[in-house]
């Protein structure tokens, strides 16, 4: 969206949902850490509003609806941990095969 962080909030009561289609990419980028693992965040986009125009620049205004989707892809061995059994917190019982 247009115009400045934290200025005054877009009035939503007339935002209307705008269709879109992609141009290119599919959302995704690959990271290695430092750690050594290799995580992969895309953005999902929910919906895309124009919420008017922006009252210093006469541009419209748009809001995007989003969520980050995050999925590990490579993890070393060094840092995996066996998972505990639910309801078993407290005990060093294991789920066999993993750690």
């Amino acid at each position: 969206m247009m115009g400045a962080p934290g200025g005054p909030a877009p009035d939503l009561s007339n935002a209307e949902i705008v269709d879109y289609s992609v141009l290119e990419g599919d959302g995704r980028v690959r990271l290695k850490l430092k750690d050594g693992s290799v995580v992969e965040i895309r953005l999902e986009i929910m919906n895309i509003l124009r919420a008017g125009n922006d009252p210093n620049t006469g541009l419209p205004a748009y809001i995007v609806q989003s969520a980050p989707l995050v999925r590990l892809v490579e993890c070393p061995k060094e840092l995996r941990k066996s998972p505990v059994r639910p309801g078993d917190r407290d005990s060093k019982q294991r789920i066999p095969g993993f750690g």
